[in-house]
């Protein structure tokens, strides 16, 4: 069951003198919209992504994504993928935070049987009460693998500087990755040391898990 959540806004009235102001609310204690219906979000997605991340996921997410924000509906992304190209990911994670930050309506994500790898990149990219998983979902959390063959032939100077450039690009990708790691577990009960605790061995975790942990709203069944 989707719980829906709402937050009463108001006016504050100061008296000043004989004139009255009327303050608007801070932000943030804006009317919180009402989840979108459960059978919206099972089966009326206005993005769906399903497979491997390539280029090609990127050029249709952003094509898509032009068409919800002229739609002015809400966004409903359906994710399902086995994972792919990280940087993809990390630039449609990039283009959904855009929406979230700019838009005046809501973005979800619905996880259904696979986010695995990459995929987790883009799921962290929507709010914590705006992440939904299936019953069948499993989430893959794991840090990236690199497999790379260096030669070495040459001045010593010359061998340094290639050393010193492959180490730049793995401390780089390192930091990346911990920044989405990060924003998986912002608002969780899973702190960030933990989850590297845990990706000594690929995670894998499932619905009820992250529900325990605040990394996602609910179960969607």
């Amino acid at each position: 069951m989707v719980t829906r959540t709402y937050a009463a806004s108001c006016k504050v009235c100061v008296h000043l003198g004989e004139s009255i102001v009327l303050q608007s609310s801070p932000v943030g204690a804006r009317d919180q919209p009402a989840l979108p219906d459960i059978r919206k979000l099972l089966f009326k997605p206005n993005i769906s992504v399903h497979g491997p991340i390539t280029d090609g996921t990127l050029s249709f997410v952003l094509d898509r994504l032009s068409e919800v924000r002229d739609s002015n509906e809400d966004l409903i992304m359906e994710l399902n993928t086995t994972g792919g190209d990280a940087d993809v990911a990390r630039r449609i994670a990039l283009e959904i935070r855009l929406f979230r930050r700019h838009g005046a309506h809501g973005a979800y994500c619905v996880g259904k049987t696979n986010v695995y790898s990459a995929g987790v990149t883009i799921f962290a990219s929507f709010a914590p009460s705006s992440r939904f998983l299936t019953e069948d979902a499993v989430l893959l959390i794991h840090e990236r693998r690199l497999e790379k063959s260096i030669d070495l032939n040459g001045p010593m100077k010359a061998n340094i500087q290639i050393i010193r450039e492959q180490l730049a690009l793995l401390e780089t990708a390192e930091k990346l990755e911990a920044e989405g790691f990060a924003e998986l577990v912002q608002g969780s009960k899973l702190s960030l040391d933990a989850l590297y605790d845990r990706l000594m061995n690929n995670c894998y975790m499932f619905p009820s898990e992250a529900l325990k942990l605040n990394i996602i709203q609910d179960i969607l069944q």
